[in-house]
């Protein structure tokens, strides 16, 4: 067995063997793995090493087999070298006197080669600096033209440089430098025109309120000149009109080609004198860099980049404008402004409408103008509702149509800024009232309500020439003598027409017609009547120191000035030359006002009679519990008897024509003193059932009676005059009657015939004598408990306590059939 491995061994070692031999050495690694992976690998050396013995042999023998022919070839070898060398030797010898002999020649020939080469590129030389000069000179001209910000010039340049000049030399590396410097170079161009744009629309933003300034100051004079002209037809000349102005200056924009090298924005212009000739809103401003910058942008073939650059810019300028400052309502010069620098900003935009194909358009202008006019409609009407002083509100107005008048010259629609007018006109009516409210108080406080007194005819005169008043009577009495009113009455009268004359001055210059002015100042006019004048009237009436003299005086001077309302209509209608008859004209209604205070005046007259009533009222000191009466009336009664008696006496002795006596001294005295008795009646009566006042004698009733009886005495001595028959003591009808029945103890009378027309005591109510007759009865109880040691006594009483217990339980049966 293990001599069969060592020949299987034995085998695969001559195997491996033998791929060695015939395996590229690069193969080699798998087979020498093979040796080491099996466990023989010191018997394979050794039979490799038997092998390499064997070839190490057979070498050998096949150098000896050709040993002879190598030496053969070595001697040969060695006689060839011998004669190679001689060869080598005369070589060498005949170059070395070739070359001796021709070194001159080379030297000549050498020469000869530079000088045809020298001259060869002297020649190409000269040729390509024939071409490439104009190129250099022609680049050498644009950078003069950049340098000296000809732009334009420039421009045209750099095309012949590039399109006719570059393509001859195309080959030259300057040339390169200079190709693709061109692009370079143009978008400098485009980069110095627009920056000078840039400095133009800077200067034209700040400068627009001058430029605004400057068109309005035309529009002025315009306005100016046509009121003359309109005023006298023959006379012509003067200021050019603005299509004039606008085509002088459309003709200057011709003669300011592309090429102008003047600095852009705003040309310097020294305040004229009045006297002399406004400049045109044109003539200040320089456009060339806008229409040197169109141009270029045009030849560079980006024009649609630079209209929309200089539509972006303008709208946000715009935006700009048309922001007002937060103090602008504060003075007019901040109005001013605010408006120059709008009208400024137009001005620019038409002007560049017109003399520039396409840069903008109408849809453009219109688009601004309508953005504008909205934003300047809010900011007026925001600013000027702070406005509290009528001047600046007037000034404002006239502003606001200098304004619009201004841009309507321009072409732009500016209906809206009328109709705004319109609402700031009721503002304007609205501080007037404000104003003339401080006016007619100061005028009411300091006024002293007396009559106003007369010395001479010149006063009368002067008088009667500030307020419309006529009085036969009064004009035949002899000086010294006085008006009816007082003086709050023309001063009034007045200050009206001086409202009337500021609202007039409103309407001016709003192209209204005759009729829409009328009602303006109607409207107006009416407000001031019926709110401002009314409040005023109102509160001097309701004030707490104001005596029934000033309030009597009061109803005088109201009474004359709403007689002087007709004359206000007079007044309006010759103002305006709108008839009142005329249809659809506001009606003059604030005569109202005189009347209502007129009333206010007598209801406070009622009032403070009454509340004095109340005051000596508040002194009575009644004895409810009184066995008899005192010998007269009250002392407290007859003090307010005697306050009664000469207030009323002051109505009777008021001055003044025969109508105002009449209606002041007799309806309202009249009135006032029927008003007074009533409720001192009411009063009495409302003392004498007081709830508190649970017990009445007797005796306190006939002291009430004689209370009363000083009342009925005062209604028939007449204090007021023109009263019929016993009219006042009526008054005092309910009392007397209800006190006739106690004190008379008519009882039977009064049961027998209740419900009569004739009745003796119709107006004593059932329910009235009821608590009246309750309160008797109390104190007879409380007596009776009292007397009941005297039988005679508890027996009369007795029978009259079964008289009164009978007396109420009837009542008791009216009260209730009534109310059935």
């Amino acid at each position: 067995m293990a001599e069969l491995e060592s020949l299987e061994t034995a085998a695969e070692h001559e195997r491996i063997l033998r791929e060695i031999e015939s395996t590229d050495t690069a193969c080699i690694g798998p087979t020498l793995r093979s040796v080491y992976d099996g466990e023989e690998h010191g018997r394979f050396m050794e039979k490799l090493e038997a092998r390499i013995r064997n070839h190490d042999r057979e070498i050998e023998k096949m150098c000896n087999f050709h040993y002879q022919g190598f030496v053969d070839s070595i001697t040969e070898l060695l006689k060839v070298r011998g004669e190679a060398q001689k060869l080598k030797n005369q070589v060498t010898d005949t170059n070395r006197k070739l070359q001796s002999e021709g070194k001159e020649l080379i030297i000549a020939m050498e020469e000869l080669k530079q000088c045809r080469l020298q001259q060869r590129n002297i020649s190409a030389t000269v040729d390509k600096l024939t071409l490439c000069l104009p190129v250099l000179e022609m680049y050498s001209k644009l950078r003069e033209q950049m340098k000296s910000k000809r732009h334009y010039p420039a421009l045209k340049t750099l095309e012949h440089l590039e399109h006719t000049y570059l393509p001859q030399v195309s080959h030259y590396r300057f040339c390169k430098v200079m190709v693709d410097n061109i692009p370079k170079l143009r978008e400098e161009i485009k980069e110095v025109s627009m920056s000078d744009l840039k400095d133009f629309l800077e200067s034209i933003r700040k400068h627009s309120d001058k430029i605004g300034e400057t068109a309005m100051k035309q529009a002025q004079q315009q306005r100016n000149l046509d009121n003359i002209v309109s005023q006298h037809p023959r006379i012509s000349g003067g200021k050019k009109s603005k299509k004039e102005a606008c085509a002088g200056s459309d003709l200057e924009v011709k003669n300011t080609s592309p090429m102008s090298e003047q600095d852009s924005g705003i040309l310097d212009v020294e305040d004229e004198e009045e006297d002399d000739e406004v400049p045109g809103a044109q003539e200040l401003v320089d456009f060339s860099p806008v229409y040197r910058c169109l141009h270029i942008y045009s030849v560079l073939g980006a024009r649609e980049t630079f209209e929309n650059y200089y539509r972006k810019q303008r709208r946000k300028q715009a935006r700009l404008v048309l922001q007002p400052p937060s103090n602008m309502h504060e003075t007019l010069d901040g109005y001013r402004k605010y408006f120059n620098q709008i009208v400024g900003f137009f001005v620019v935009e038409d002007h560049i409408l017109h003399t520039t194909q396409g840069l903008v358009n109408r849809a453009y202008i219109d688009e601004l103008w309508e953005m504008a006019l909205s934003k300047t409609i809010a900011a007026l009407r925001t600013h000027s509702s702070y406005c509290s002083d009528p001047s600046l509100v007037l000034d404002l107005k006239n502003l606001i149509v200098l304004f619009a008048d201004t841009l309507q010259g321009y072409g732009f629609p500016v209906n809206q800024l009328f109709d705004m007018l319109l609402e700031i006109q009721d503002q304007y009516s609205e501080t007037l009232l404000k104003k003339w409210s401080g006016v007619f108080r100061n005028i009411l406080d300091s006024d002293n309500y007396s009559p106003i007194p007369v010395t001479n005819e010149e006063i009368y005169k002067k008088m009667v020439g500030q307020f419309p008043f006529q009085d036969a009577e009064l004009e035949k009495q002899p000086f010294p003598k006085k008006f009816p009113f007082s003086e709050f009455v023309p001063k009034v009268y007045n200050q009206i027409k001086e409202f009337i004359y500021a609202c007039l001055k409103f309407s001016e210059d709003l192209h209204l017609s005759s009729t829409e002015v009328d009602d303006m100042i109607r409207k107006s006019t009416n407000l001031l009547l019926t709110r401002t004048l009314s409040n005023c009237l109102q509160n001097v009436i309701k004030r707490k120191n104001v005596g029934l003299t000033e309030l009597v005086q009061i109803i005088i001077n109201t009474t004359h000035l709403e007689k002087s309302c007709k004359f206000l209509e007079e007044f309006i209608t010759n103002i305006t030359n709108v008839l009142p008859e005329t249809v659809h004209t506001t009606k003059l209604y604030g005569t109202t006002t005189f009347k209502d205070a007129r009333h206010a005046a007598e209801e406070e007259i009622y009032t403070n009679l009454n509340q004095k009533i109340d005051q000596f009222l508040q002194l009575a000191d009644y004895d409810w519990m009184a066995l008899e009466p005192g010998s007269r009336a009250s002392d407290y009664l007859v003090d307010l008897i005697g306050f009664l008696r000469s207030t009323f006496a002051v109505f009777t002795h008021l001055p003044g024509d025969v109508d105002a006596h009449s209606t002041m001294s007799g309806k309202v005295a009249q009135t006032a003193c029927m008003s007074a008795c009533k409720h001192l009646s009411t009063s009495l009566m409302q003392l004498l059932l007081e709830a508190e006042v649970r017990q009445l004698t007797l005796g306190a009733l006939q002291q009430f009676n004689l209370d009363v009886e000083e009342c009925e005495q005062f209604a028939r001595s007449g204090p007021v005059p023109g009263f019929q028959g016993d009219t006042l003591q009526l008054a005092f009808i309910d009392l007397r009657q209800l006190l006739d029945l106690f004190i008379q103890w008519d009882w039977s009378t009064y049961l027998a015939d209740y419900g009569q027309p004739t009745c003796k005591y119709l107006r004593v109510n059932p329910t009235t004598a009821l608590v009246l007759l309750e309160k008797i009865s109390r104190v007879m109880r409380d007596t009776s408990r009292k007397n009941n040691v005297f039988a005679q006594f508890r027996k009369n009483e007795r029978d009259k306590q079964k008289l009164i217990d009978t007396v109420a339980k009837q009542l008791r049966g009216l009260i209730n059939s009534h109310h059935s």
